[in-house]
């Protein structure tokens, strides 16, 4: 069974049925489900929400989320019963993720990042894309593990995105700010993330992301944790455990050399928070990369 919950950032599709979660997890990607039939029951952010056939959900994976079944009772979100989806709920459905650093690349404009960034999803009918979104879902398969057509179905992908956040903001008339606070409020809560996502790496501090939003530091507390479902320091520190989850995979650098790259002050500090957010040590993250490309 796909196993979605230690996923890297990264550009990646799939077809088939619903895959097994045994708790709520994050990643650092846009998300993109299509059901095809069945139903997708969450937990998403501890609220239950329903995917229906024929819908797509956009969301950013940061909020923790659980795909739940049968036994969990209310997931289907609307006191039903029938049809949940969990690890033998049936149903075929289509995946996708990208990763957030490019998204914010795409300069959307803020009130489609904002609607992305709040902690619950954007769900549109898979007939505003205007296309057959199955085919170019299986299109992706393929392009997002080629060099060679990766950029091309980035592209696509970019537009099939606006295409839904655009029906979305027609149909409900959506505000700038996406019904949560002033649209001043999601422009600064989207100028920090991007901060965040551009500096990680740097040795930067809750104070340098408040004032890239020309806030003070414990508004800016407030606002991030409201629209984005953690802290400053929490998604700092995702962003860094990504980075060095990627260059673990995909380098020979040593963990120190890693810990420095990443944004981590010392190693000290690297191998706590990598551990604590990975359930493994670094060491043994790369091991396992490397048993599984080998296998």
């Amino acid at each position: 069974m796909l196993d979605v919950e230690t996923m890297e950032a990264a550009y990646w599709s799939h077809r088939g049925p619903a895959p097994t979660m045994l708790s709520s997890h994050r990643h650092d990607d846009l998300e993109i489900n299509l059901v095809l039939d069945g139903r997708l029951d969450y937990r998403f952010g501890g609220a239950p929400v329903s995917v229906r056939a024929g819908e797509v959900a956009l969301f950013w994976g940061w909020t923790p989320h659980q795909l739940v079944g049968d036994g969990d009772g209310d997931g289907d979100g609307d006191g039903g019963g029938g049809g949940a989806v969990g690890a033998d709920g049936g149903g075929e459905f289509l995946w996708a993720h990208i990763p957030l650093g490019e998204v914010l690349a795409w300069g959307l404009p803020d009130h489609d990042l904002g609607a992305l960034l709040l902690n619950r999803p954007v769900l549109v009918p898979a007939t505003a894309a205007g296309r057959d979104v199955e085919s170019m879902f299986g299109s992706w398969q393929h392009d997002f593990t080629d060099d060679g057509a990766e950029l091309i179905a980035g592209l696509e992908a970019q537009a099939f995105v606006r295409r839904l956040l655009r029906h979305h903001r027609d149909a409900l008339d959506l505000r700038p700010d996406g019904g949560h606070g002033t649209a001043d409020a999601m422009h600064r809560v989207i100028d920090m993330v991007r901060f965040v996502v551009d500096r990680f790496r740097d040795p930067i501090e809750v104070a340098d992301v408040a004032a890239a939003a020309h806030l003070h530091p414990h508004h800016a507390m407030t606002v991030f944790r409201q629209d984005v479902g953690s802290t400053i320091v929490e998604y700092l520190t995702r962003c860094r455990v990504a980075e060095a989850q990627r260059l673990l995979a995909t380098t020979s650098l040593t963990t120190a050399e890693i810990a420095h790259a990443a944004g981590f002050g010392s190693q000290s500090s690297f191998y706590a928070h990598f551990t604590r957010a990975c359930g493994t040590a670094p060491g043994a993250y790369r091991s396992g990369q490397r048993r599984g490309a080998r296998g």
